[in-house]
């Protein structure tokens, strides 16, 4: 069975922000697999998806400061600044950490550890809604 659909996720401000709770709220079709890969794509440039760790937030800020300090605003070595000091800052961040993350599932639910979440890297001040296309193939 192939499942696919598209999720807009609410804005978010600049960070790292779990979003597994509002994705699996709108896949219900997901508790009909008993065995399947979910695959979950981010259309955007300018934000990524990552899996990491679900419980402690001191996490999501030090992934920030860190993607920060890596990937600064005002480099004087980009051309590409029309959109602002963040742009290209986050296309960077968002080629760096990627535009897909993939789980299993299993027996109706995400197979993830104990400590893992999806992340919306949300890398510009103020992107707004973001789309996401999910993908699942299972039976």
């Amino acid at each position: 069975m192939w499942i696919q659909k598209e999720i807009t996720l609410q804005p978010r401000p600049r960070g790292f922000h779990l979003i597994t709770r509002e994705i699996l709220s709108q896949l219900p079709e997901l508790e009909r697999i008993e065995v399947g890969v979910a695959h979950v794509f981010i259309q955007h440039t300018s934000a990524s998806l990552t899996l990491n760790e679900n419980a402690d937030p001191s996490v999501r800020a030090d992934f920030e400061s860190h993607f920060n300090h890596a990937v600064p605003e005002n480099a004087p070595y980009y051309e590409h600044n029309d959109e602002g000091p963040d742009d290209m800052p986050a296309h960077l961040k968002a080629s760096l950490l990627g535009a897909s993350v993939s789980f299993p599932v299993m027996r109706g639910k995400p197979g993830l550890g104990t400590w893992q979440g999806v992340y919306l890297c949300e890398h510009r001040n103020h992107g707004g809604p973001r789309r996401l296309v999910v993908t699942i193939n299972g039976a």
